[in-house]
């Protein structure tokens, strides 16, 4: 019997949704490629599909692919010190290689051929470049959303700038796809998206229990729902049925690490092709990652359906990755606080400049809030060029270690 039940509910959910975008160009559907940050409830309400080409590069991180298809971009002229998640998406629309498989007769393996790009610069400004590029190549309408960065907080000129966009992108989207903006859908949709994101919180929330019920390797593999499908009826039936799974375990006390000693935290993106490892190397030593930034960040926001534009505009300008660092600092040390955090491990994204900027203050701030000490390890979140085994399991073993010393076990 698999650790959870509502994995093979998952993996059939996706199944579908990459099916249903396969199958697009026949059955008349409209596909859009969209950033992680961008505003999805928008293709929800006019029925276009929305795909991630940062979740599809995730998977070609865990299925270990990213090396081929990052040199495969480089081979075009391409920095390798550009965004792996950039060189892999390029390289798999040049070869078509891709953990996404076709459909004889119908379709090649790897991502749908996109009627429109929309790219949303909250979470860096790489994405603008990127999705340039695609749109060059696919010959297809580019759709921007500019989200300034928050200095000072959410500040209501900052909301108001992003909030009348939306009265732009829309008809621009309209024009793209063919397809008709329906209000009253999209406060359906923005209804059922907030309701996605309480649910998500909720399951995150139950790692507070002691021991956690699932580790934040859990929650890498269950975000993809809410990513490419908020708003949905479909996802809220699923993570509805995961929070019941896990408010079972809690109940039993049944920790996704048995004999939990350590509980850590997470900051930045995975490392994709080494989840399943060091899961392991945390376990054999009783550490659980109980909570992290990235996959918290999903339920970090707030859509209120009686004011949809102007929440969703504020939502969007102020996701984690487009706040200051003291903003940083302080998310951080209520997550250590929240989750009886014993430590707390940053990766140091060599891809993803924006999310690492900063670590060591951030670190050191933290620690000496809390009195929680941190580790930084070194490494690409798809690209394993830049990723030592040997160098972070020892890190990673001596950290533990300290742990031990400090908590006087």
């Amino acid at each position: 019997m698999p650790r959870f039940e509502s994995a093979t509910t998952m993996r059939k959910l996706m199944a579908d949704y990459y099916l249903k975008s396969k199958l697009a160009r026949y059955t008349f559907d409209k596909v859009a490629w969209i950033t992680s940050g961008g505003p999805v409830e928008l293709l929800i309400a006019m029925g276009i599909i929305p795909i991630y080409p940062e979740n599809h590069g995730a998977m070609i991180g865990a299925k270990k692919m990213g090396r081929e298809l990052a040199e495969t971009a480089e081979a075009e002229g391409y920095s390798p010190d550009l965004c792996s998640y950039f060189r892999v998406d390029l390289g798999q629309s040049i070869t078509h290689r891709s953990p996404v498989g076709g459909i004889p007769l119908l379709a090649r393996p790897g991502l749908p051929r996109p009627d429109l790009l929309l790219c949303c610069n909250n979470i860096c400004g790489t994405v603008l470049k990127w999705y340039e590029v695609q749109a060059r190549r696919f010959g297809v309408p580019l759709v921007f959303l500019d989200t300034p960065y928050n200095y000072d907080g959410p500040l209501d000129h900052l909301v108001h700038y992003v909030s009348t966009q939306f009265n732009e992108i829309i008809p621009e989207i309209e024009r793209a796809t063919g397809r008709r903006w329906r209000e009253k859908r999209f406060l359906e949709t923005a209804r059922l998206a907030n309701e996605a994101i309480r649910l998500w919180g909720r399951i995150l929330e139950t790692c507070a229990h002691r021991p956690a019920p699932m580790s934040c390797f859990d929650a890498f593999f269950f975000l993809a729902p809410i990513v490419t499908l908020r708003g949905t009826l479909e996802v809220i039936a699923f993570y509805e049925t995961l929070l019941r799974e896990l408010e079972g375990k809690v109940a039993r006390s049944e920790g996704a690490v048995p004999d939990e000693r350590f509980r850590l935290l997470w900051d930045n993106i995975p490392i994709w092709y080494r989840v399943r490892r060091l899961s392991n190397v945390l376990a054999d030593h009783g550490a659980c990652l109980v909570a992290d930034t990235y996959t918290s960040a999903w339920a970090d926001t707030d859509i209120d359906p009686s004011r949809p534009h102007e929440s969703m505009a504020r939502a969007y300008a102020t996701v984690f990755l487009n706040r200051n660092l003291e903003r940083k600092v302080e998310n951080l040390c209520r997550m250590v606080e929240r989750f009886s955090a014993d430590g707390f491990i940053m990766h140091s994204n060599r891809s993803c400049k924006p999310y690492s900027f900063g670590q060591l203050d951030i670190k050191e701030e933290v620690t000496r809030r809390t009195g929680v000490p941190g580790l930084v390890i070194e490494a690409d979140m798809t690209d394993p060029r830049s990723y030592s085994d040997e160098q972070v399991e020892t890190r990673v073993q001596a950290f533990l270690e300290t742990l031990e010393t400090h908590a006087g076990r």
